[in-house]
């Protein structure tokens, strides 16, 4: 039993239509099995492998997903740009310049009642140029209500030491620093000595026989010829990837963190109409 504490799940980097099917199949009836509470998703890559459009945002919004982080793709479509100032369940990086479309953070509802603060940053190590991550987090707590006790950070960024030190930088003031951006999820999930649940990357959603969500065959044809191909999303191996992290909502202090993958097979079984018992 887990009392009254708040289940929270991210759901690492959506990619393409595959990670948008096994969203839009399975989140519901995996919010049940597994209590969840709130979901966050990153889906900055959902819209055939980078960036996001108003219809996709509806869709991923309608199968569950309480709030929506981007990242480094974030306007790739420039037509989700109105989404990004209208609605209030989805955020842009932070660091991003203030002019920049879209929110620094959002406060939604939990399922329970519980407010959840949310808000994402980008790393600054092996990625374009932005604003400091650590001063605009500093910005971002000092603007969230005080009351607003679950804080999650989307932390999407290139290098491990970025996301440990913004971590170590957070722990006590956050309920969770969980990074997104490498595609690949790791097995440093924490919580360290403040409160404050941690894992370096929560992983991809999208097919995962594949080089970070692309055909192999067009990734490695250029990589070896220099000549560009399309890197079209691939389709084989969907999983779904994330972290779920129980919360304190008294003190916003993480109880619990755990990974979590869904296969295909297993999103099949979840999503299958219950048999008639009678």
């Amino acid at each position: 039993m887990r009392g009254t504490s708040v289940r929270i799940l991210l759901i690492g980097d959506i990619v393409g239509k595959p990670g948008q099917r096994i969203v839009m199949q399975a989140l519901k009836p995996l919010r049940t099995r597994e209590q969840i509470d709130f979901v966050i998703a990153n889906a900055e890559n959902a819209l055939d492998g980078s960036g996001l459009s108003p219809t996709i945002y509806k869709k991923l919004v309608a199968a569950g997903v309480d709030c929506i982080t981007l990242g480094d793709h974030i306007y790739r479509r420039n037509e989700i740009s109105a989404t990004l100032n209208s609605e209030g369940n989805i955020v842009k990086p932070a660091n991003y310049p203030a002019k920049a479309p879209g929110k620094n953070w959002a406060v939604v509802k939990a399922t329970n009642g519980e407010s959840v603060g949310v808000f994402s940053l980008l790393g600054r190590v092996f990625m374009k140029p932005v604003d400091c991550p650590f001063q605009a987090a500093e910005r971002v707590l000092a603007e969230l209500p005080a009351e607003v006790k679950i804080r999650v950070l989307d932390f999407h960024a290139e290098a491990t030491s970025d996301k440990q030190l913004m971590g170590r930088m957070l722990d006590g003031r956050v309920s969770a620093v969980l990074g997104t951006h490498t595609h690949v999820s790791t097995a440093d999930e924490q919580i360290f000595p403040g409160g404050t649940a941690f894992q370096c990357d929560v992983g991809m959603t999208g097919p995962h026989e594949s080089i970070l969500g692309r055909r192999i065959d067009r990734v490695l044809e250029t990589t070896i010829t220099f000549q560009p191909t399309q890197f079209d999303v691939a389709t084989g191996d969907v999983q779904l990837h994330g972290t779920l992290v129980d919360v304190d909502p008294a003190t916003g202090h993480a109880t619990a963190i755990r990974r979590l993958v869904l296969k295909q097979a297993e999103a099949d079984s979840l999503a299958a109409p219950s048999a008639d018992p009678s």
